[in-house]
């Protein structure tokens, strides 16, 4: 972790953060386009079993590097959501002349 000294040195940083989490966020997306062209339903696009095994996994991973649960639970479940929202609509996309 960068020590800063300033306020600018901590903007800076959140701002390249920011670029960084953008670049992931973009790759996460690619693959909800992977999914939506996979499954072959869409009442699979959204599986609550999944959604709760992902939560589980960041929360054991946050746990592990320090970021606070409640920082991470909600941003995951909104990250999900989001996603999922996504899914749909390449898949109705991918399948509208069906």
């Amino acid at each position: 972790m960068t020590k800063c000294e300033t306020m600018a040195d901590v903007r800076r940083e959140v701002d390249r953060l920011d670029r960084e989490l953008v670049a992931l966020l973009t790759e996460r997306q690619a693959m909800m386009n992977e999914a939506g062209r996979i499954k072959a339903s869409r009442d699979l696009v959204r599986d609550e079993d999944r959604i709760e095994q992902v939560v589980a996994n960041v929360l054991r991973e946050s746990e592990k590097t320090g970021l606070s649960p409640a920082i991470a639970e909600p941003v995951w479940r909104l990250l999900i959501e989001k996603s999922i929202e996504h899914e749909f609509g390449v898949f109705d996309e991918l399948n509208k002349a069906s």
